[in-house]
């Protein structure tokens, strides 16, 4: 009789197991199913993106505009701004702005003076959604003992500090209205992935604006104000170095402009959402009973390979290698 008793709690919890991992792999795969928002009746007239001048950035700003959203785009390269500037109003009837502003120097006496420019930018503007993309990932593919501890500053400066004081500055209007929506752009390597070796202050920084994203959508939701975190996988941009793009097979590579297609076709559709439909593939084996140390182990020897072929690759001192690695851009894994 026991017996008989442990059996049927066992094939009980078994069955819940499948049953919500069943439910969990459909909501996943079934995500590109939802109808998109009219963003500019929805949400208002403007939109700021940040880090637009390459990559996922620059699609989005593009994609943005496409559906007749006005854009402040803010970066750090004013000669990049102008060109973005330029493509977007050749090609859609928008308006666009740009703000000078150097993330990583968030919280010094320059990024202050950078953040009021932002703030005069928006004020009295009917800014309806803002996509923060802006992001470092270098240093990468070393050890955290290895790396240049102000590079790794300046990283968290840009990915977590910057992210932050662009959030807080758009929200009092977003309130005032009544509306809108906050994008920040996550990582596989913090919502897929259970341990990212050789990144880990790169995913740390990416954990938080995952956490924060779930925490502010829960606050601001009865404002009706969307806060959504997208989670992106392998997109094809020059931060991705030929070492990664060497390791996986091209069809798990996603091109800026068909991830920024979906990206925004998802704009207020959940708290964290992976927007691609590649990518959501390529993620639904994490919702799969593999064991944590078989992906660690994997992600550790995949990371070290890369370091391998990196500093191979490298000026033959440390010194010169940190160099290389500090650059910002968009790369997300």
């Amino acid at each position: 009789m026991a017996t008989s008793i442990w059996f049927v709690l066992l094939a009980s919890l078994g069955a819940a197991h499948v049953v919500t991992t069943v439910f969990r792999l459909t909501s996943l795969l079934s995500f590109g199913l939802r109808r998109p928002k009219d963003l500019r009746r929805r949400y208002g007239s403007w939109a700021v993106v940040t880090g637009p001048t390459t990559g996922i950035g620059r699609s989005m700003a593009l994609e943005l505009a496409a559906h007749g959203l006005n854009i402040v785009l803010v970066g750090r390269d004013p000669a990049k701004l102008r060109d973005v500037a330029d493509a977007i109003v050749r090609s859609h009837a928008v308006q666009t702005k740009t703000v000078l502003f150097d993330f990583s120097l968030i919280s010094t006496v320059q990024g202050e003076k950078a953040m009021a420019a932002l703030r005069e930018a928006v004020e009295g503007v009917d800014v309806g959604v803002v996509v923060n993309n802006a992001g470092v990932v270098r240093p990468g593919a070393m050890f955290l003992h290895e790396a240049d501890v102000e590079a790794l500053v300046r990283m968290i400066r840009v990915n977590a500090v910057a992210l932050t004081e662009v959030t807080a500055a758009v929200l009092p209007g977003m309130m005032e209205r009544g509306r809108g929506a906050v994008v920040n752009i996550g990582s596989g390597s913090s919502d897929t992935l259970p341990s990212f070796p050789l990144y880990s202050v790169y995913a740390g920084t990416k954990a938080y604006v995952s956490v924060l994203s779930r925490s502010l959508s829960v606050e601001y939701k009865s404002k009706g104000i969307d806060v959504q975190c997208q989670v992106p996988l392998l997109v094809k941009t020059n931060m991705i170095s030929d070492a990664v793009k060497n390791v996986f097979l091209p069809l798990f590579l996603v091109s800026p402009e068909a991830y920024a297609r979906e990206a925004v076709r998802a704009i207020g559709h959940g708290r964290v959402c992976v927007p691609s439909a590649v990518h959501r593939l390529q993620a639904a084996w994490s919702i799969l009973p593999i064991p944590e140390f078989v992906v660690d182990s994997y992600r550790l020897r995949l990371h070290l390979q890369q370091r391998g072929i990196k500093s191979s690759r490298s000026p033959h001192t440390s010194q010169d290698r940190l160099l290389d690695y500090q650059d910002v851009g968009r790369k997300t894994s």
